[in-house]
């Protein structure tokens, strides 16, 4: 007994050597910085130190509150965050429905491929990508595609009533990529012969994805969701910072939580403050998880997340 349990023991030490990088990472970048929360409670002076520093209790907190943004911050990000996460689920799955429905490897590699290439951009070329296009004096729009249409240019970069679109489809065409391979990884895993008898049965193709790949799909789309509603209160900082170009005229629009305390700490240099906000976001994340997970499970208990 003893021979064959260090026989199995050691064929499953590649498997924990193969865990240590993810463990690491999370270890670092996950519990790690949670060390500092006590941050958001003092009034850090660096000539006495972080642990000597005096304790102001939730004062930090009242700059996220008291502020005459706090509401246009606020409701940016929530809304923002509730139309990602509708349009962004819905158009997955489509895409995702597409991309099972095509026949050859070939065919499927390349629009994955396709498809994945924003994802894989970094926020800073994006930006320049839509400057190439926005931009007033040498911008694509306002120099070719606009006039041939018949319309006026537009200062995009002043005219922060567009930008509410502009976010909205920029952020869905860098994350479509990314979300339909999730839900494609979904429907290759449902059995074929569920589709075979539907269409024995005379199912058309709407049905079979109607009465098949949508329940099939239900529990990886509460998954996400769940996931995703857990950062309700946290804004992709690339999208809403680089992408309007730190535009000061397009703020009712693109400021958010995340922005609002970057551009504070680089004017305060209040690093409690922003410690402070880092855990406002984590907690009102943690409470939404938890209150959604606690709605799926009255809904659909076999769906929760845990």
């Amino acid at each position: 007994m003893a021979d064959g349990s260090k026989t199995i023991w050691k064929r499953q030490i590649p498997l924990f050597l193969m865990i240590v990088p993810g463990c690491l990472y999370l270890i670092v970048n996950n519990y790690a910085p949670m060390f500092g929360v006590f941050i958001a409670f003092k009034n850090i002076d660096y000539a006495k130190g972080i642990f000597k520093s005096d304790w102001v209790g939730f004062s930090n907190f009242t700059y996220l509150f008291k502020t005459a943004d706090a509401f246009v911050i606020t409701r940016n990000t929530v809304l923002y965050n509730l139309a990602f996460i509708v349009i962004g689920t819905v158009t997955g799955i489509a895409v995702g429905i597409m991309l099972s429905e095509l026949r050859g490897s070939v065919k499927l590699k390349f629009y994955q491929t396709v498809l994945l290439l924003p994802y894989l951009l970094s926020w800073v070329i994006v930006a320049y990508i839509g400057y190439a296009f926005m931009s007033s004096d040498i911008g694509l729009l306002n120099n070719a595609i606009l006039p041939a249409l018949g319309l006026k240019p537009i200062s995009w970069y002043a005219d922060y009533k567009v930008w509410p679109f502009i976010l909205t489809a920029v952020n869905l065409w860098k994350g479509i990529g990314y979300s339909s391979v999730l839900y494609l990884s979904t429907i290759i895993g449902i059995d074929k012969n569920l589709y075979e008898a539907a269409q024995i049965d005379g199912a058309s193709k709407w049905r079979q994805i109607k009465n098949i790949t949508l329940p099939m799909l239900k529990p990886m789309v509460i998954m996400l969701v769940i996931l995703n509603v857990g950062r309700i209160f946290n804004s992709d900082f690339g999208l809403f910072y680089q992408l309007p170009m730190n535009s000061g005229a397009l703020y009712p629009t693109t400021q958010t939580i995340d922005t609002y305390v970057y551009r504070g700490l680089m004017q305060l240099n209040d690093v409690s403050m922003s410690a402070a906000a880092g855990l406002y976001q984590s907690v009102v994340g943690f409470v939404m998880v938890i209150a959604a997970n606690a709605f799926v499970r009255k809904v659909s208990s076999e769906n929760v997340l845990f």
